[in-house]
């Protein structure tokens, strides 16, 4: 339903895509205990007793079998997707009667102490797309405008979208190091970190931003490692410092970082000072 209402599902068959696997995770988490995990892929082998899914197995298989599907890997080694009943896929293409259905469903099937959360996060993830494409199609001063400083109800809306823009913008590859890896289940080895901090800029623009992944990101924000007036990865002396074991950071100083495809999504230097100038430069030796 949150593809569809996107727009980036527009017929009547559903792959098991990295981005509905990212969603189906984002509901997981919202209502399930810090540390749980599973798999989108479980209730994908029970779709064939609900009367509205028709499953379309990979040359080998047979679609009535009763497979152990236990991860996503397992689910795109059998299966090729699902295409729902025609009339169905009709009606969740109206917004109406799509949302008057995702209320059954969620009235229905959840618990009346979780309902709330998983229609909150419907709406977040839909308000986050919508931020994260105004991020990517208007890079200019009016897209601050979208959401301010004052609105922290809408915090998890913008952080969302933020992600979404930088990680998509990056193609899951760490701009420091280059490391890109992508697990079935949806998960993304980086993450979308701010050049200059939100809280004093309020700057959500995909200049203000690169993907990190984990070790980089922690890097970057302690001062460790930053960039260069000609894109260049920068790792301060500090790391080499005490008892450290820097492993590969060492190797990346003065390589060119990753950038986006367009020039104009580029971190803008201004940014990039701002990080040399405050937090990078106060530990150099």
């Amino acid at each position: 339903m949150d593809l569809i209402a996107q727009g980036q599902i527009t017929a009547n068959f559903i792959e098991p895509s990295y981005e509905l696997a990212e969603t189906w995770n984002t509901y997981y988490s919202s209502i399930m205990p810090p540390g749980w995990k599973t798999s989108m892929a479980y209730p994908f082998s029970r779709l064939k007793t609900d009367g509205f899914w028709k499953r379309f197995p990979k040359p080998g298989y047979n679609s009535e079998t009763e497979y152990n599907i236990k991860s996503m890997n397992r689910l795109r080694e059998l299966y090729y997707g699902a295409k729902m009943d025609d009339e169905l896929f009709h009606f969740i293409c109206d917004r109406k009667t799509r949302e008057r259905l995702r209320l059954v469903l969620i009235q229905t099937y959840f618990a009346l102490e979780v309902q709330p959360a998983v229609l909150e996060q419907g709406k977040v993830n839909f308000e986050a797309y919508r931020y994260s494409e105004q991020l990517l199609t208007e890079v200019n001063e009016r897209v601050r405008d979208w959401i301010g400083p004052e609105e922290p109800g809408k915090r998890k809306v913008r952080d969302q979208g933020f992600r979404k823009a930088i990680v998509t913008l990056y193609e899951h590859r760490c701009a420091m190091c280059g490391i890109r890896m992508l697990t079935p289940e949806g998960h993304t080895v980086v993450v979308a970190a701010h050049i200059a901090p939100w809280s004093e800029t309020h700057d959500d623009m995909p200049t203000n931003g690169m993907a990190l992944c984990r070790i980089c990101h922690w890097s970057f924000d302690e001062g460790l490692m930053s960039v260069g007036k000609e894109y260049q990865v920068l790792v301060s002396k500090r790391v080499q410092l005490e008892q450290n074991l820097p492993g590969h950071i060492l190797t990346l100083r003065d390589r060119n970082i990753f950038t986006p495809d367009e020039e104009k999504y580029w971190p803008a230097q201004s940014n990039l000072e701002y990080h040399r100038q405050k937090t990078f430069r106060a530990l150099k030796t």
